[in-house]
Formats: C-alpha cells, sequence, structure tokens
C-alpha cells in the first residue's frame, strides 16, 4: 500500500507570514498536532508542531506575547518529506527512526498531503486483518 492511498489530501497549511495565533487555531480547528509552512507554489518550507509552539512559549515569553508572532519563526525548516508512491512500511520504520509525527508528501516539489505516524500505524494493521 503506498502513501497515496492513506494521505490527508485537503489539509491546513500556513504560509512564511503566518502568526502563531493561525498555527494555534488551525492545529486545534483540524486537530492535527502540527501544520506544514508552504510558499505560494505550496512547496514545504517548515513544518510546526505542538512542541515547537511550547518550546516557544516556554524559551521566548508568554503565549499571549507570542500571538502575532510569525509562526514559521519557530517551525523546523527544510523537513523530511516523502514522495506519495512510497510503501507505508517504508515510510513508518522512517518516521520511527527519525521521530518523526508528520510526515508532508511532495509530489512534482508542491505538497499534496501529509501522513500521521498513527495513520500508518493504522492502515498496516488494517492490512494485516
Amino acid at each position: 500500500m503506498s502513501l497515496r492511498e492513506v494521505l490527508h489530501a485537503h489539509i491546513p497549511t500556513l504560509t512564511p507570514d503566518s502568526t502563531f495565533r493561525d498555527a494555534i487555531d488551525k492545529m486545534d480547528i483540524y486537530q492535527f498536532p502540527a501544520i506544514v509552512v508552504v510558499d505560494d507554489d505550496r512547496r514545504v518550507l517548515g513544518v510546526l508542531t505542538e512542541g515547537d509552539l511550547s518550546r516557544a512559549v516556554t524559551d521566548n515569553g508568554t503565549l499571549v506575547s507570542l500571538s502575532d508572532e510569525a509562526a514559521y519563526k519557530f517551525a523546523s525548516k527544510e523537513p523530511e518529506t516523502m514522495d506519495p508512491d512510497r510503501e507505508i512500511g517504508e515510510a513508518l520504520h522512517h518516521m520511527l527512526s527519525k521521530g518523526l509525527t508528520i510526515l508532508p508528501i511532495v509530489e512534482d516539489d508542491r505538497l499534496s498531503g501529509l501522513v500521521l505516524r498513527v495513520d500508518l500505524m493504522q492502515a498496516i494493521l488494517m492490512d494485516a486483518q
């Protein structure tokens, strides 16, 4: 089974100008533990996780004082990505070995979706039945 078969295609994204508040709002509304930062052509620039947001608050002040800051400032730049035709078992192994919870899926240099580690675990278990 390929990543194309299990990826989330309709996902929230951030731009480099999106604020800390925008990131929190989208994570809450869409119930994703991370958001991908893309440019105008949907090229992946970074990934911002709940952990990144938490560290930013711990290291840089209060949540309220950061609310209007650019969220991209706290994102992981040049994140790991994968092609949608890769196998889910390979992707899960890669995510586990790198400690990733989210993996942007890129086709023709553009974000086409993402997978969460738990999505891959669930797909593998369902496929095994």
